[in-house]
Formats: structure tokens, C-alpha cells, sequence
């Protein structure tokens, strides 16, 4: 299959930011992506799912069957797309994780051959509606952070020696755990003590990550983080030397950055109460300043139409930081109408100009969003 790329129109300039926005898929695939050089030519390609998109032409390849998914009423079974090389052969692999409380899944790259891709379970339930994935460790071995609902645990995972195992799993936080229903909402991981070990967040505290993460379950610390959330992310905000905390409203209303008291409490402080659905968040540099912005945007139709603020443009966002005089200020961009977010997006320099790029998959497809300027 192929597709034809349709350039649209350069955004309006806001600052230094200006976006070229190409759809490369017009039909709903899912509602996460990725990006890696799938095929070694030394472009980073998108991977969507079911397919992913050889750059630069956007050539579409199958990973596994494809998904009929209807946007107007009902889900895909991609909310959340991961790429990493998981048995270090040398050749990126793609990780799909499927609705709430269903499986997560690896599919291994058959370096280079057409067809679908050898598929591996990792686990057979991800609650939670914001999994993980990283280098939680430090160590070079990609994990991921989820839920188990049945005994309401938060635990992290990593590829077991068999590969065709599912994934080894750890306890973060034992039986009875808070954020890990079906569809908890809100989920993070950062240094929030300044130690140097990566901990795990939800909006009722935080799991203080020990010197082992393999021995039983982490030391748990109350905390108000707010209301229903996407990805929690930990970053010093103000500059003060303490980790803040960054949110956005899953379904309502709201983008908030959590201020970090010598205390270890936190206080809110709203960036935006003009934005919905922002299902999907992440703090970058994006325009090279020294400074985080903070990156996210409107799922369409998530309820389809349910939700307060539905029928409002699907908006790509994002809040540039300023600190003058010590007072913190959020200036709000809009950087595309018709876009908005999925589950996730990807922040990534995507066509090697060293410029950030934004890559996007949900109910309106597929596009990408390359920086120009």
C-alpha cells in the first residue's frame, strides 16, 4: 500500500515556532506512534501500529493485520506505540499496547523482509490509561510502568531472558494501590527527590524508587497531584532546585504544573483552563531556548462527543515558560487547528534539520508536524 502525501498550507508563524503539518495517512490507526529507522537508511520512519511509514515517500508497511477502526463510534487496538531494539539485534523493534486492561505487545522487526512481524506478549493486562516506557533503571534496558488491576498493583517490567516469555515484572506498589484501576488516570516517572532514581508517580503521591527496585515494594508518599490526568511529568519549573510536577486534564478541562514545597507538599498552580482533552503531554525544549515547553493538545473525539469541550478544534498546543522577575509565566501557542493529540505523541527531530518535529496519531490520522523557520 501507498499513500500519497498531502502537504498542507505552513502554520502561521508564533515566535520562533512555525510548523509544516503533512498528513501521511488520512484513516484512523491508533491512538499512539513512534519513530525509528526501521529499515537502516539512516531515516527515522513512523510506525503507527498496524503499519509503519517509510520515510521519506511515506511508503506504508505492515507490521501485523490490519485494524477496520471507526473514529465515529468505537476504539482501536493501538493506544500506545513504543519503538526500542528489544533483543539487541541490532534492529528496532515495535511495542503496542492495546485498550485498558488488555495486552501489551512486542512485535520483532524482521530486518528488512515484507510481512507481518513475529509477535510477543509482554503482559496480558495494562491498567491505568498512561503506561510508561523507558530507561527506568539507567541501564540501557528498556522497561515499562503499568498496572495489574486484579490485585491493584503498580508494578515495572523489562524483556525476561526468553524472549518468548512474557516480560519479567517487579512490584512498585503492592496490593491495594492507588491509580491502578482499569482506567486510573494519570501516571509518571521522574526524579522527584533529587537522588538520581527514577520514581513513579499518580495523582494521589508518588512511589519513592529504593537503591534495588527488585526487592518488594516501594516506600509510598501521599501527595495531592490533582485531578484525572495524562502523563505526569516531573521538572523544576521554577527553578528553585525542587522537581514540580506537570499535568493535563484526560477529559475535562485544565493544564496545571504542581509546585514542590520544602516539605515535600505541593501546591497547584493552573497554566490553562481553556484547553480540553488534553490526553497527552510532554515537556521539551522545543524551541531551544534553555527553557521546557510543554507540549499537548486536544484528543478528538475521545467519547465520541461526550466529553465537555468536544466539539472545539482539535488543537496542537503548546506553553512556553518564561521566569522573569522570579515569577513564573505560561504564554500559550497554538500550532495547528486540526490535529490534536492521541494517547501519545512523539517530540522528535524527525528530518535531521536539528530542529524538534511533532508526530501525531489519532482519529484524524496520521500526520507529522516538521519545525521550519
Amino acid at each position: 500500500m501507498r499513500w500519497i502525501c498531502l502537504l498542507l498550507a505552513v502554520a502561521p508563524s508564533f515566535g520562533a515556532l512555525t510548523f509544516q503539518k503533512t498528513v501521511i495517512d488520512p484513516t484512523f490507526r491508533g491512538e499512539g506512534v513512534a519513530t525509528a529507522d526501521v529499515n537502516h537508511d539512516g531515516k527515522l520512519d513512523v510506525l503507527a501500529g498496524d503499519l509503519w511509514y517509510e520515510a521519506p515517500t511515506w511508503k506504508q508497511h505492515p507490521i501485523r493485520p490490519l485494524g477496520n477502526y471507526d473514529w465515529k463510534g468505537g476504539y482501536s487496538k493501538v493506544f500506545y506505540v513504543f519503538a526500542a531494539d528489544i533483543n539487541k539485534d541490532g534492529w528496532t523493534d515495535e511495542i503496542i499496547v492495546d485498550t485498558p486492561n488488555a495486552a501489551a505487545t512486542w512485535y520483532e522487526n524482521p530486518k528488512g523482509a515484507e510481512g507481518n512481524w513475529k509477535e510477543r506478549r509482554i503482559a496480558e493486562h495494562v491498567c491505568n490509561e498512561t503506561p510508561w516506557f523507558g530507561d527506568l533503571l539507567g541501564d540501557g534496558v528498556p522497561a515499562m510502568v503499568f498496572a495489574d488491576e486484579k490485585p491493584h498493583e503498580m508494578r515495572w517490567y523489562r524483556p525476561a531472558a526468553d524472549l518468548d516469555q512474557p516480560w519479567d515484572s517487579y512490584v512498585v506498589g503492592g496490593p491495594g494501590s492507588l491509580g491502578t484501576n482499569m482506567y486510573s488516570h494519570g501516571l509518571g516517572v521522574g526524579d522527584l527527590n533529587g537522588d538520581k532514581r527514577l520514581d513513579v508517580m499518580v495523582k494521589e503521591g508518588w512511589w519513592e524508587a529504593p537503591a534495588d527496585r527488585t526487592k518488594g515494594a516501594w516506600d509510598f508518599h501521599r501527595a495531592r497531584l490533582g485531578q484525572d490526568c495524562a502523563q505526569m511529568v516531573a521538572c523544576d519549573v521554577n527553578g528553585d532546585g525542587r522537581a514540580d510536577v506537570i499535568t493535563s486534564s484526560a477529559h475535562r478541562y485544565g493544564v496545571w504544573w504542581y509546585e514542590q514545597q520544602a516539605d515535600g507538599s505541593f501546591v497547584e498552580h493552573v497554566i490553562d483552563d481553556k484547553i480540553s482533552q488534553t490526553h497527552a503531554l510532554h515537556v521539551v525544549d522545543l524551541d531551544g531556548d534553555g527553557l521546557p515547553e510543554v507540549v499537548t493538545g486536544k484528543r478528538f473525539w475521545v467519547h465520541m462527543g461526550a466529553d465537555p469541550g468536544s466539539l472545539e478544534p482539535a488543537y496542537l498546543s503548546c506553553y512556553k515558560l518564561a521566569r522573569d522577575g522570579g515569577t513564573v509565566t505560561w504564554s500559550r501557542l497554538d500550532l495547528e487547528n486540526d490535529s490534536g493529540v492521541g494517547q501519545d505523541f512523539t517530540v522528535v527531530d524527525l528530518d535531521g534539520d536539528g530542529k524538534l518535529d511533532i508526530v501525531v496519531s489519532n482519529k484524524k490520522g496520521v500526520a507529522i508536524h516538521l519545525r521550519r523557520g
